[in-house]
C-alpha cells in the first residue's frame, strides 16, 4: 500500500491563458499533519479544491485513499467526500443554526442515524472540542471566533473522516487563540489516528506552522519548491523560503 493518503501526479490547473498549478508532483503522508505553505497566489487553495473534487485537473491526476478522483463520476464523488472533514476559513458556520444544529447538519444529511443517536454525537464532538452544553445551543454570532473554529472542527469531524482539511484555520484570530486552535488541532489529529487519520492545514502562518505540523510543502507561483519534514524545512538554503521564514 502507499505510504501516501494524497497523491499528485503532474497536476495541472489552468483558467484561461492563466497557469495555477504547474506540473506538481508529490504525496501527502498517511497519519502525519502536513501544512501547504506559501505567498498570497501561490495556488495553495486551489491544490485543496483538486483534492476535493471541487475542481478538476486540466492536465494530470489526483488520487485520494487509493482512488484517483477525477476519473469518477458526480454521483461517485458526492459519496467519496463523506472521507473529508472541512473546517472553512472564519468557520463558515450557518448563521442561522445553532452550535448543536449546525454540528448535526452533516449526519442529517449523509446518514440514517435516528434523532437520539445524533443528539448524543453531537454532544460528544462538542464537548471533545471544549463546547459546554450552554453554548451548545447558541448561535455563531453568540460565540467568540475561537468558540466558532471549535464547532467547525467538531462539524467537521461528524462523520468520521479518514482526512481533516483545514483553510487558514486561524484567520483573523489572536496569537493566544491562535496556538488554542492548533493544540485543538494537533489533538484532534492524534485522537483520531488509529483508524487513520491524515491533516492538511492551508495556511500562511509560519510560526503555527513550524510548531504543530509534521511535513511542510512550500509551494509558489504554482510549482511546489520544497516538500520536507519541519526539522529539515527549517534548516533550507532556499532564498525563497528563507525570506519567508524571516517575517
Amino acid at each position: 500500500m502507499s505510504e501516501y493518503s494524497i497523491e499528485f501526479k503532474n497536476l495541472v490547473k489552468k483558467f484561461g491563458e492563466s497557469t495555477v498549478l504547474n506540473d506538481v508532483s508529490f504525496g501527502i503522508h498517511k497519519d502525519k499533519i502536513t501544512t501547504v505553505l506559501g505567498f498570497s497566489g501561490a495556488g495553495k487553495t486551489t491544490l485543496m479544491k483538486h483534492i476535493l473534487g471541487l475542481t478538476m485537473p486540466t492536465s494530470g491526476d489526483v488520487t485520494v485513499l487509493g482512488t484517483t478522483i477525477n476519473q469518477i463520476d458526480e454521483l461517485a464523488l458526492r459519496e467519496f467526500r463523506r472521507n473529508f472533514g472541512m473546517v472553512f476559513q472564519y468557520a463558515a458556520l450557518f448563521d442561522f443554526l445553532t452550535s448543536f444544529e449546525n454540528v448535526a447538519f452533516p449526519l442529517r444529511e449523509f446518514t440514517k442515524m435516528t434523532e437520539e443517536e445524533i443528539k448524543v454525537k453531537v454532544m460528544g464532538l462538542l464537548k471533545s472540542v471544549g463546547i459546554s452544553e450552554e453554548a451548545a445551543f447558541k448561535l455563531p454570532s453568540e460565540l467568540s471566533g475561537g468558540m466558532r473554529k471549535r464547532v467547525g472542527l467538531a462539524r467537521g469531524l461528524a462523520l468520521d473522516p479518514h482526512i481533516m482539511l483545514y483553510d487558514e484555520p486561524t484567520s483573523g484570530l489572536d496569537p493566544i487563540t491562535t496556538h488554542m486552535v492548533y493544540d485543538l488541532m494537533k489533538s484532534t489529529h492524534y485522537d483520531n489516528i488509529e483508524h487513520g487519520f491524515t491533516s492538511v492545514i492551508i495556511s500562511h502562518d509560519i510560526h503555527a506552522t513550524l510548531k504543530y505540523s509534521d511535513y511542510i510543502v512550500f509551494m509558489e507561483q504554482g510549482r511546489v519548491v520544497e516538500h520536507l519534514d519541519v526539522e529539515t524545512f527549517k534548516k533550507s538554503e532556499n532564498p525563497v523560503i528563507r525570506r519567508f521564514l524571516e517575517l
